[in-house]
């Protein structure tokens, strides 16, 4: 569980998103700006690309992870082996249970759209159409779940691979912003 711990990157996490950005850029995918989590798993890579590609890079803090309160920096056995009819409501209904002192899915989601209410703004003003995000698993499922119109407590089900690129479209529509799920990147 990291959560809001500001851990680096990995070697393996490194190559694996270097791997994937250059297989979209090998694939003539252009984008007109990075925008990135400020925790620096995700901010130095978004930095180093950024900086390669000479695009504008913009950190958004509503993108980081989940607080897991009380269970950051822990492993997920540790938890299971201390309290494990705890972890597993979580693990089965999000929306109704979450970690000791930690964010509950409800404030993530709410805090994770205003983010990306500032994010479509900002692409508005610039008339930007297309942005890398560079952001976490809980992000990535909480968009996936979004987008596919899965109800919430689904969220753990959705796909997030590690150094995987994921197309959604965001739009606005009377104020709101929704979510779906694009074929092409």
């Amino acid at each position: 569980m990291r959560g809001h711990l500001d851990d680096a990157l990995t070697e393996q996490g490194w190559l694996q998103m270097q791997s994937t950005v250059e297989q979209h850029l090998a694939a003539q995918v252009q984008w007109d700006v990075i925008i990135s989590s400020p925790l620096q798993r995700c901010q130095k890579f978004a930095a180093a690309l950024a900086k390669q590609l000479e695009l504008p890079l913009l950190l958004n803090a509503e993108i980081k992870e989940m607080y897991f309160g009380d269970w950051e920096g822990i492993a997920t056995q540790t938890i299971y082996e201390t309290e494990p009819e705890r972890l597993a409501n979580f693990w089965q209904f999000p929306t109704q249970y979450h970690a000791p002192n930690g964010e509950s899915l409800n404030q993530f989601q709410q805090r994770v759209l205003h983010g990306f209410n500032e994010i479509y703004v900002q692409m508005q003003q610039h008339n930007w159409n297309k942005a890398l995000i560079v952001t976490h698993g809980g992000v990535i499922k909480l968009l996936t779940c979004l987008a596919r119109h899965q109800k919430l407590d689904d969220l753990l089900t959705m796909p997030a691979e590690l150094g995987t690129l994921y197309a959604l479209k965001l739009t606005q529509i009377d104020n709101q912003i929704h979510f779906s799920e694009k074929t092409k990147i």
